[in-house]
């Protein structure tokens, strides 16, 4: 073989060997970016399905409360499929939260029975409905804090507004009204509240005219604009006789003043 015909073979090779290796890296470059897409959609699926599972607990349970439900079978079993893959596979996310959520799926499964065996019964099914109610809240609570805050505790989740909390139950289809008795979205601000949520603007403590009504003593308040005043010493007075004049000298008739 000539020298001119081994530099081909030479530089041919290299470039096939040049070539497999940036197709290589391009799948596995392409694996893992398909790998991570497919993880967010089944967070995000995580989300949506606990939603979905809201939404018509909320719808049953008002109906419920209406006597709309004939027979326990109306209501529907809950489901959580797209929970099990993201806690039994290999999924970078937060556990805690996975493992939260999976504890609200017990709790509503836990308070729908209790409603059926109320129905079923044919008993008073009021107060197993507020129980639910009551869950259901909880788990909206939880919806938000996953979607919103990246499923971090209450405690340690961002200060937000009110009204973006209830523009978010807005937008995920969430009525006020849903369930007879209770205002759905004010229950939820109040319940992450409850839960250590910092939410701006806090509840009012008194109303203008309870607070205008009050009696205010600055002095007596240690958080005065200029504190306690110091009381004033007593000061001493020295009582001092008034100073008595001699009296006047009297000139007899008849006297000769030098």
């Amino acid at each position: 073989m000539s020298d001119t015909s081994f530099q081909t073979f030479l530089v041919s090779g290299l470039m096939v060997l040049i070539g497999t290796a940036v197709f290589l890296a391009w799948c596995i470059w392409r694996y893992v970016d398909r790998a991570r897409d497919m993880e967010r959609s089944l967070l995000v699926g995580v989300g949506h399905e606990l939603r979905v599972t809201l939404q018509n607990m909320a719808r049953e349970l008002g109906a419920a409360a209406r006597g709309e439900l004939r027979a326990p079978s109306d209501l529907l079993p809950i489901s959580h499929v797209q929970l099990n893959s993201a806690l039994t596979g290999r999924v970078e996310a937060d556990r805690r939260a996975l493992t939260e959520i999976r504890a609200t799926y017990d709790a509503l499964k836990a308070r729908k029975q209790n409603v059926r065996d109320a129905m079923a019964q044919g008993g008073d099914a009021q107060p197993t409905i507020d129980t639910a109610a009551r869950a259901t809240i909880e788990a909206i609570t939880e919806l938000y804090l996953w979607e919103m805050h990246k499923g971090k505790p209450p405690e340690i989740a961002e200060s937000t507004r009110t009204w973006q909390v209830r523009d978010w139950m807005k937008a995920r289809a969430f009525e006020a009204k849903a369930i007879p008795g209770l205002h759905l979205r004010d229950e939820v601000v109040e319940c992450l509240r409850t839960r250590g949520m910092s939410l701006t603007p806090k509840p009012l403590t008194y109303t203008a005219n309870q607070y205008y009504a009050m009696l205010y003593d600055r002095k007596a308040d240690p958080n005065a604009p200029f504190w306690k005043r110091k009381p004033k010493p007593a000061v001493e007075v020295e009582a001092t006789k008034p100073e008595t004049a001699p009296p006047p000298e009297t000139v007899a008739t008849g006297d000769i003043v030098h």
